[in-house]
């Protein structure tokens, strides 16, 4: 692995301490619970993380057809089952999007599968295909502080040392 893996997997990993930071304590209630106007939920973010983790791990180890709730529209709410399973889930897909990028060159073109948003999309490379997780875990991080901030008044950024 090179040194640009690192850096890019070190980032990554870092973007999903940030958003794991927003589940800390987090009853399976409190995941469910919506805190603003939109339908996000902390539970919903974290399903929607799953499942564009082991998407593009899929993609990324060139499996065929499309990855299982990877255009799922209603991905981002969670409604049920056990809140520590879908964390620990979370953890697995991470180490697999991880051993899958440390296994790839970085160069590698993969073809992404068709989507409605477009249907004859180009090939991305392998590090685009992680800085496109790496933004998505950001952007959701950003979500989970505030749904969690309206929630009970954590702030991720109180937590990031503790």
């Amino acid at each position: 692995m090179t040194n640009e893996h690192d850096e890019l997997l070190d980032m990554l990993d870092d973007q999903r301490r940030v958003f794991r930071i927003a589940m800390r304590g987090l009853s399976e209630a409190d995941a469910r619970k919506r805190t603003t106007v939109s339908e996000l939920t902390l539970g919903g973010l974290l399903k929607h993380l799953v499942q564009c983790e082991r998407g593009y791990t899929h993609i990324l180890t060139e499996r065929p057809g499309v990855p299982d709730g990877m255009l799922d529209t209603g991905q981002y709410t969670w409604e049920g089952g056990s809140f520590e399973e879908l964390l620990s889930s979370y953890a697995e897909a991470a180490r697999a999007t991880n051993e899958a990028v440390r296994a790839a060159s970085l160069d590698k073109l993969v073809q992404l599968p068709p989507a409605p948003w477009d249907p004859n999309p180009e090939p991305w490379s392998v590090r685009r295909i992680v800085l496109h997780v790496l933004r998505e875990t950001a952007q959701h991080a950003g979500h989970a502080d505030i749904i969690r901030e309206a929630l009970d008044g954590a702030s991720t950024t109180d937590q990031l040392f503790s």
